[in-house]
């Protein structure tokens, strides 16, 4: 067993982005159906397991958490897991605990986020206008999202704002967007629809290549390429006039695996050593075996043996629109 976690391709996984549940309170019609059927309570990795597989991530190398769902902040009792990893941080052993959240809750655990050490925190947002929002979140409340958003940025969180282009619903509206993000101070980054699990919606319909989106902007702004990284898939560049980063995410048009550092683990306890692939480890059932922490140990070591070079993303023949079965609510974002 080696120390730290190496794939077969000499990639370092030091990136963990680890889901704490599959529920949330919106339905984004892209993400998930409209009715949807959560998964049962004893499904769930309790929080003293998600800080158990945090931890043994930490002791194999992983320098960065991001906290994901569904929608983390509707977890009962998340706070206690942000607390734990946040003794790592102060201990040196974490670079960064981050968050991705639709910000609905935002406004209630902000200062709390904060204190515990968070830096930034990733908003998924779609739209500025209530009733797309309200139709793209099958009936969200925008007013819920820019009311955390104001307390985040008062927190002194280091907000980010994701946005999925959707081609018929919010892509004439991307730079309005843009310019509203970087007037107060918030970096942005657009990410292209992905295949993961049925909706309801032809992704055909929804999907616009980043490519089409960054050239309708070029036609009125100055993008600058920029070698930035933040641990992620995204490719930032600077726009001059709104003195902003604008960040793009294209699994479609422009693979982003070559650098993946990164694994995920469901709020089922599977490990998914690629976004876009089904082979998976069952950590929940390593750690409740009766030496759990060497059994994770170990599986640890096997699944990160499997990781495959790159996704194998796809939008695919309207009958067959997935490559994915998995909500991404259920994997995690």
């Amino acid at each position: 067993m080696s120390f730290d976690l190496t794939d077969p391709f000499g990639r370092k996984i030091t990136y963990l982005r680890l889901s704490l549940t599959d529920r949330c309170d919106l339905r984004c019609f892209y993400c998930m159906a409209e009715f949807m059927t959560f998964l049962p309570k004893k499904d769930i990795l309790t929080l003293e397991e998600l800080c158990q597989i945090s931890d043994a991530f930490i002791a194999r190398g992983v320098r960065k958490i991001r906290l994901t769902g569904g929608e983390p902040l509707v977890r009962k009792g998340f706070m206690s897991l942000v607390d734990h990893l946040a003794v790592h941080l102060d201990a040196g052993r974490l670079d960064e605990i981050t968050l991705t959240t639709n910000a609905t809750q935002l406004a209630r655990y902000a200062n709390d986020l904060k204190n515990a050490g968070l830096k930034r925190v990733n908003i998924s947002l779609d739209s500025l206008d209530p009733q797309t929002f309200s139709r793209i979140t099958r009936g969200g409340k925008l007013e819920s999202v820019l009311a955390g958003i104001e307390a985040g940025l008062d927190a002194g969180l280091h907000l980010k704002i994701n946005t999925v282009a959707l081609k018929n619903d919010n892509a004439s509206e991307i730079p309005q967007m843009v310019a509203w993000a970087h007037a107060q101070g918030m970096d942005m980054t657009l990410i292209e629809v992905m295949p993961m699990g049925e909706t309801g919606e032809n992704r055909l319909n929804q999907f616009i290549p980043l490519t089409e989106i960054r050239q309708h902007l070029e036609s009125q702004w100055d993008l600058i390429d920029t070698d930035d990284n933040t641990g992620g898939p995204a490719r930032y560049v600077n726009i001059s006039q709104t003195e902003g980063r604008l960040g793009f995410i294209s699994p479609l048009s422009r693979n982003f695996c070559s650098g993946c550092n990164r694994v995920r683990v469901t709020c089922t306890g599977k490990i998914y050593m690629c976004l876009g692939q089904n082979d998976h480890a069952d950590l929940k059932a390593a750690l409740r075996e009766p030496n759990g922490v060497e059994a994770l140990d170990h599986l640890l070591d096997e699944a990160i043996g499997r990781k495959p070079e790159r996704h194998n993303f796809e939008i695919k023949h309207p009958d067959n629109p997935s490559t994915s079965p998995r909500h991404m609510s259920v994997t995690g974002g």
